[in-house]
């Protein structure tokens, strides 16, 4: 018994500090972040029409092929099947080049946002460690957090140390 009660107010006596922040309802205040967001929206939509031009035309080689196949020769089969491969794989590496995890968007969404983000990380940091949290958690990105109370979100005093 006195040894589960000398685990407790161990216990207590580590007790830790939380807060947490609603990134989102941050980054909505930033005009920057959303005027980013705006024109990697709009990038994005270009590139897919791009993308989706290059397969369409992938397609329809395809269906062509498919209509004339039972004229073809035997070497013209195998130049078109290679046509259609070669364009396919086309499509894949423009895709990979926009969209890909260190494609043309993750680089741009780096460039317009990467220092709004980390602004937000060192106002988040300074506060936590003036305050002694120990963990400061996104509630807009943690499923697993089913309440947290008010009291304890910083997302106010982050923005106030952002000057919004």
């Amino acid at each position: 018994m006195t040894c589960l009660l000398a685990v407790i107010c161990s216990m207590s006596a580590y007790a830790q500090k939380y807060a947490f922040i609603d990134m989102d309802r941050i980054l909505s205040k930033i005009p920057q972040y959303e005027m980013a967001n705006e024109q990697l929206d709009q990038i994005s939509k270009r590139w897919q029409s791009e993308v989706e031009a290059l397969a369409a035309e992938a397609e329809s080689m395809y269906k062509q092929y498919q209509a004339d196949m039972v004229f073809l020769t035997a070497d013209q089969k195998t130049a078109k099947e290679n046509a259609i491969v070669a364009k396919e794989k086309e499509v894949q590496d423009l895709r990979l080049k926009y969209f890909g995890p260190e494609g043309e968007l993750y680089q741009k969404r780096n460039s317009l946002v990467g220092h709004i983000q980390d602004d937000i990380y060192n106002a988040v940091k300074e506060i936590a460690e003036r305050n002694n949290y120990s963990m400061v958690i996104d509630r807009s990105s943690a499923e697993s957090v089913i309440f947290a109370s008010p009291k304890i979100d910083i997302s106010k005093e982050v923005l106030s140390k952002l000057g919004y």
